[in-house]
């Protein structure tokens, strides 16, 4: 499959998992310990890899366990993104996330550049700029008793990107180095799920609210935690199978943050339309040209990273 395919998939996954992500961390969660949600997607991480395992043919005894080892380490620094991620997710909304995330590729081409010996060129630093204006103009139309909230969502989305693309890039310059595709993932999603699991039950105000949520919610709150396991799952396959066969690394995240806000801000607008509770986004005039602002220039942004 053309690596650009994968990306789209991944992409339309990844905007329906964010509004999943935030409708669960508001309606069930109330925007306390969200956090929390992790704790399922560690035992379905787990679960996947252990039944992929078998799939695969997996031999124990002829493995690569050093390469394994970078694998199960990509793993956990995505299990550990997730905390400032359901952290930005518990005080802002998901397009306004969906926006500070478009910081990906800058940070992929700078640790390409310190790491792996990639240059940058002028036209990429021009379009650094242009990205981060985007965020800054999310951040500085809204007013000032709000504007403290946005900068705190952006520096947790900020941690967690730095933290993911790190994962990553060990992720995609592994793969291959004595694992094929398949075996990597089922090692990724083993390190992932047990970070999941391990920092959730560490602290004892996060387990404690998982369950209390699906006992108060009569099991109800488990049905989008559920369907959104699935999304991730296709998602997390997707988006890594562009990274590894995409020619640069770089590209594939740029090819995909060019797609996200766009597909981000008009599922959030047909979404609020059709089911108020679950886009529940803003639709005032200024928003709008806000969120459309941004997204073109995020839009450009990419597009010039290219180059």
């Amino acid at each position: 499959m053309n690596w650009l395919v994968l990306v789209l998939i991944a992409t339309t996954f990844d905007a329906i998992r964010i509004f999943i992500d935030n409708y669960t961390s508001d309606v069930y969660f109330k925007g306390k310990h969200a956090v929390a949600l992790t704790l399922l997607s560690g035992y379905a991480d787990i679960i996947v890899a252990l039944i992929l395992l078998p799939i695969i043919n997996f031999n124990f005894q002829t493995a690569n366990w050093s390469t394994i080892g970078l694998i199960l380490g990509a793993g956990t620094l995505s299990g550990i993104s997730a905390i400032p991620y359901f952290k930005a997710l518990e005080i802002e909304d998901s397009t306004n996330i969906g926006i500070f995330i478009q910081l990906a590729p800058i940070f992929y081409l700078i640790f390409g550049w310190l790491f792996f010996g990639e240059t940058i060129s002028i036209t990429q630093l021009i379009s650094f700029i242009i990205i981060l204006s985007a965020s800054f103009l999310i951040v500085f139309s809204t007013r000032k008793r709000s504007r403290h909230t946005k900068i705190r969502a952006a520096l947790y989305v900020l941690i967690y990107i730095i933290i993911a693309v790190i994962g990553n890039l060990l992720f995609a310059k592994t793969t291959s180095n004595g694992l094929d595709f398949f075996e990597s993932m089922a090692f990724l999603l083993i390190g992932k799920g047990i970070v999941h699991i391990l920092t959730v039950w560490a602290v004892p105000k996060w387990h404690k609210r998982f369950y209390s949520v699906i006992k108060s919610s009569k099991g109800k709150a488990l049905r989008p935690m559920l369907l959104n396991q699935g999304i991730n799952i296709i998602k997390t396959f997707t988006y890594r199978a562009a990274l590894v066969f995409a020619p640069a690394v770089a590209l594939a995240s740029v090819a995909s943050d060019s797609t996200e806000p766009i597909v981000i801000f008009f599922m959030g607008i047909i979404l609020t339309l059709i089911w108020p509770k679950f886009g529940r986004e803003k639709l005032d005039k200024k928003t709008i040209l806000v969120h459309l602002s941004a997204t073109i220039l995020v839009v450009i942004g990419v597009i010039l990273i290219q180059f």
